[in-house]
């Protein structure tokens, strides 16, 4: 199988590579099928829908964040990051992060509705 996106170009991949959002993702809820790209050297990962190629998210781990974030039985913990132009304006949603199980591909989101994590932390601080 076949897409074409506009950040890799053109993704071969196999059904056994799709990942199953059986809830989809806030504001995409009917889009279940999604790609989880990510180059040699790259900061992100990025959350690719296969019905949909042009809707992607970059993804950044939760844990290379805040070391304690909150866990759940083999899936991985991703904020979703709002990129801009200016680096210090980079921000990660940790409120409402996307839970993956890459060996079961299946993926889920969850909104934690406390103060603990924000919703625009910002990824680069300056110093």
């Amino acid at each position: 199988m076949k897409i074409n996106t506009y950040q890799f170009g053109e993704i071969e991949f196999d059904e056994s590579m799709v990942m199953q959002f059986t809830e989809g993702i806030i504001g995409f809820e009917t889009l279940k099928k999604y790609l989880l790209v990510s180059q040699e050297d790259g900061l992100f990962y990025w959350l690719t829908s296969v019905e949909e190629p042009e809707i992607v998210f970059p993804l950044f781990p939760a844990r290379l964040i805040f070391g304690d974030y909150a866990e759940a039985d083999d899936y991985e913990a991703f904020g979703i990051v709002r990129l801009d132009k200016d680096p210090a304006n980079v921000t990660i949603n940790l409120k409402a992060p996307v839970y993956i199980n890459q060996e079961k591909k299946t993926g889920y989101q969850k909104i934690y509705d406390n103060d603990r994590y924000p919703i625009d932390y910002h990824l680069f601080i300056e110093n």
